[in-house]
């Protein structure tokens, strides 16, 4: 699973989606929740950062009240849902990252943990998108969902589960559209574990109120 992440604009990274969010994004986003408009990069527009609502809405649900928005989509069951698998095939994005939290069940409590790539550099998780039009209001929706899959070792002991990172090569597979449907769901593994670091962090983490450098501090 993957409910909180960071993207900073100023995040290290060679990537071309780097190079995007370095020039276009202003604000910080040091504890990125579901539901609020966070940048993504699209198949359809791979040169532009775009801002999108964490928390899918798929184009056919009645209303934007008649079913939960999915924040994570399992990469094991995307040819299965009929949510995801027509947006597999046309409607894939990229989600900037610097980090991510999980949290880890202890006797004490649940422990929140900040995992990230060891050089700390800016990452990109898979994603998928859709729009929704309110037919009451005509508002269009833009919403997108984080694939996850099971976790490596490094991610195994806090939770069961990891969003999908993308290496910068896979980056450019996931954003072209001649790529066959069993290549881009062989992107969909486990991050290297020895490339990713982690720390625990505060409990500042579990309100996203608290949208401040404070919360990516180690204990």
């Amino acid at each position: 699973m993957c409910g909180r992440y960071s993207v900073l604009p100023k995040a290290k990274g060679n990537s071309r989606v780097a190079e995007l969010l370095e020039k276009s994004m202003k604000e910080a986003h040091y504890n990125a929740a579901p539901s609020q408009s966070l940048p993504v990069v699209t198949i359809d527009k791979p040169d532009t950062i775009q801002y999108f609502s964490w928390g899918l809405q798929p184009f056919w649900a009645k209303d934007s009240k008649s079913i939960k928005r999915s924040i994570n989509a399992r990469a094991e069951t995307l040819r299965e849902k009929p949510s995801f698998r027509s947006l597999l095939k046309s409607k894939r994005c990229l989600v900037p990252a610097d980090g991510f939290f999980e949290w880890q069940v202890t006797p004490q409590g649940k422990v929140p943990h900040r995992i990230l790539l060891k050089n700390e550099e800016l990452f990109s998780f898979a994603g998928l998108w859709d729009e929704f039009i309110d037919k009451s209001t005509g508002e269009i929706l833009h919403t997108y969902t984080i694939i996850t899959t099971d976790a490596n070792d490094l991610v195994k002991p806090i939770h069961d589960r990891m969003p999908v990172i993308l290496s910068p090569e896979a980056e450019e597979l996931w954003l072209d559209e001649h790529e066959t449907q069993d290549d881009l769901l062989s992107l969909l593994k486990p991050f290297e574990a020895d490339k990713m670091k982690e720390y625990p962090v505060s409990t500042l983490v579990n309100s996203p109120k608290n949208n401040m450098p404070e919360v990516l501090n180690s204990l």
